[in-house]
């Protein structure tokens, strides 16, 4: 990506990297006891989509753009769960697993770059809390 990237982010784009950072949905705005600001690093993040410098910006799109990549090749994987093996062709039994570690593996770089843990929904890799 060159040039410059007008400072901020549509709201679609402020969607998806809340989404790849693993955050909940932001709704319509800061209202109840569950908006954003009752969470520090989800306000973080809010400051940081409203706050980046240009470059900054136009960074954060490239990893939007290679996050989008990454998880559309996801689904995709349905198309050789019928076949183990074909010729010389030999099915990845873990690929599912490869690629959904690969996508998380991105969507923690994004937070890093941002400067934010990663939310609820991509939790921390290998530490599961039993109670």
């Amino acid at each position: 990506m060159s040039g410059t990237v007008a400072a901020g982010f549509t709201d679609a784009q402020k969607a998806e990297i809340r989404r790849y950072c693993g955050y909940p949905a932001y709704g319509a705005g800061a209202a109840g006891f569950s908006s954003w600001r009752f969470f520090q690093a989800y306000g973080t993040l809010e400051y940081r989509l409203n706050n980046l410098a240009p470059a900054e910006s136009a960074v954060a799109l490239q990893y939007v753009t290679t996050l989008g990549t990454i998880e559309a090749a996801i689904p995709r994987i349905s198309d050789n769960l019928d076949t183990e093996s074909a010729a010389a062709w030999t099915h990845n039994a873990n690929e599912l697993k490869d690629r959904e570690a690969l996508f998380d593996s991105w969507r923690r770089r994004l937070c890093g770059f941002l400067g934010v843990p990663p939310g609820p929904a991509l939790g921390q890799a290998g530490v599961t809390l039993v109670v």
